[in-house]
This record gives C-alpha cells, structure tokens and sequence, in this order.
C-alpha cells in the first residue's frame, strides 16, 4: 500500500510539472490614430485613448484587453496571440466610432481616423519675463450633440511628457478659488461665441535658465474627460 501510495504521488508530481504546449505570443500589431481634421496623427498623451482589442478566434464572448496608445498617435503591442479580433479605438477625445474585424499575425500594422471633439486651432506661444501667455482658439468637427466643453488647460512640464498626467502643478492652478487661478473656464454647450472667442492663459514664475515644454489641452463632460491637445512647444527662459 506504501509503494502504491508513493508511485500515486510522483505520478501527479510528474503530471503537474509537465510543460504546456500553447506557443507564447510572438505577432506585432501596431498603428497609429489618426485626425480627421489634419490627416495627421492624433496629438494626444500617454494613455490619451486606447485599443480595445477582442480575440474572436477562441471565444464567442471574449474578455478585452487594451493597448495604449502613445503621445504621438501611434500603438505598439508586440507580444500578442495571432488570430482574428474586434478592434475598437476607444477612451479618448474623440466621437464614438465602429469596431473592425481584423486578422493579426507576424507583424501587422493599421491605422484608425477619429474625429476629435475639439481642435486648438491659431495655436501661439509667447515668453514675457518669467511668464509664458498662449493663446488658442477652438474648432468643432462636429457641432450636433457635441458634450459640453468644460474648460483650457494650460500644461507645463520640464521634459518632452507633457500633458495632464504629467505636468508641474506650480504652473497649473484649477481651483477656481485661487486668485491665480489660470484656466480658461467655458462650461457651455457650443455655441458661435465660443467659435468666435480667441482664449489667452498665462503661466507664471519660470526660473530663470531653464528649459520647459508647454501646450494647451481642452476637455469636454463625456464619460472619459480626455483632452484634445495643441502641439508641445519648447520653451528656453533666459538667464538673468
């Protein structure tokens, strides 16, 4: 019975320790977002939209997974299964789109056109001092049913990550009840005075001698509050 109990024993220890047979993912899948409006790639941040990806080869209700995108637009996953999914640009600042049906498998690349919410349009920049003035205006793709438009952000950063989730906070002050308070309040629906309006934001006491990367984004009340960007400018302040 003792031998039989041990043979029992290694028998399930060899079972467990056997190695699977499922091959590990080695297909690339990649692309880019791009902007109906400038034919570009869309100006957004990291983690600024995503893909949501369902693998339609193994189930009829899969699980999503989701691959970021990039600050420039682009997306990048390496190391996915090679089989047929449901794609869909989702999580960002654009209007809702369809999903596509794709096969994936080695390497394989496609791009998506969104239409943003909101473009910053007349974009400047201008260094005064310690202070940087940027001034933008704002165009709507698509005027029906477009969600209210909240509010302008001015984002400041000392590296080439610059957006709202990476930003110095000294430079962006969102409490209304500051009195450097230095966002461009809107909380309207659109409208032709929007349309009309050229927003100035101010951000105040750059040091001297350094460098920063600046842009506005702007947001609207849908379910992700995401932000449409303007391009990143670099700003070199003089030294005293």
């Amino acid at each position: 019975m003792k031998n039989f109990l041990i043979a029992a024993l290694v028998l399930a220890a060899y079972s467990c320790a056997k190695t699977d047979n499922y091959a590990a993912p080695n297909s690339t899948y990649q692309g880019n977002l791009i902007d109906s409006v400038t034919g570009k790639n869309l100006l957004t941040e990291t983690g600024g939209a995503s893909l949501m990806l369902k693998q339609l080869s193994w189930s009829g209700t899969p699980d999503p997974y989701y691959i970021p995108t990039k600050p420039d637009g682009s997306f990048e996953d390496t190391r996915i299964y090679s089989g047929q999914y449901s794609v869909l640009p989702t999580q960002g600042a654009f209007w809702p789109t369809d999903s596509v049906v794709t096969q994936i498998g080695g390497s394989t690349s496609q791009n998506f056109t969104v239409v943003p919410y909101l473009e910053i349009t007349h974009f400047t920049d201008t260094l005064s001092a310690d202070s940087l003035v940027m001034t933008c205006q704002l165009m709507a793709p698509r005027q029906n049913g477009l969600p209210e438009i909240l509010e302008i952000w001015p984002f400041v950063n000392s590296t080439e990550f610059v957006g709202s989730g990476a930003f110095i906070t000294n430079f962006t002050i969102s409490d209304p009840s500051n009195g450097s308070y230095n966002l461009a309040a809107i909380n309207s629906n659109w409208n032709a005075t929007i349309a009309a309006t050229t927003y100035r934001l101010v951000v105040h006491g750059l040091i001297a001698g350094r460098t920063y990367f600046a842009r506005l984004g702007v947001r609207v009340n849908d379910s992700y509050r995401k932000y449409n960007f303007s391009p990143i400018v670099e700003v070199d302040v003089p030294t005293k």
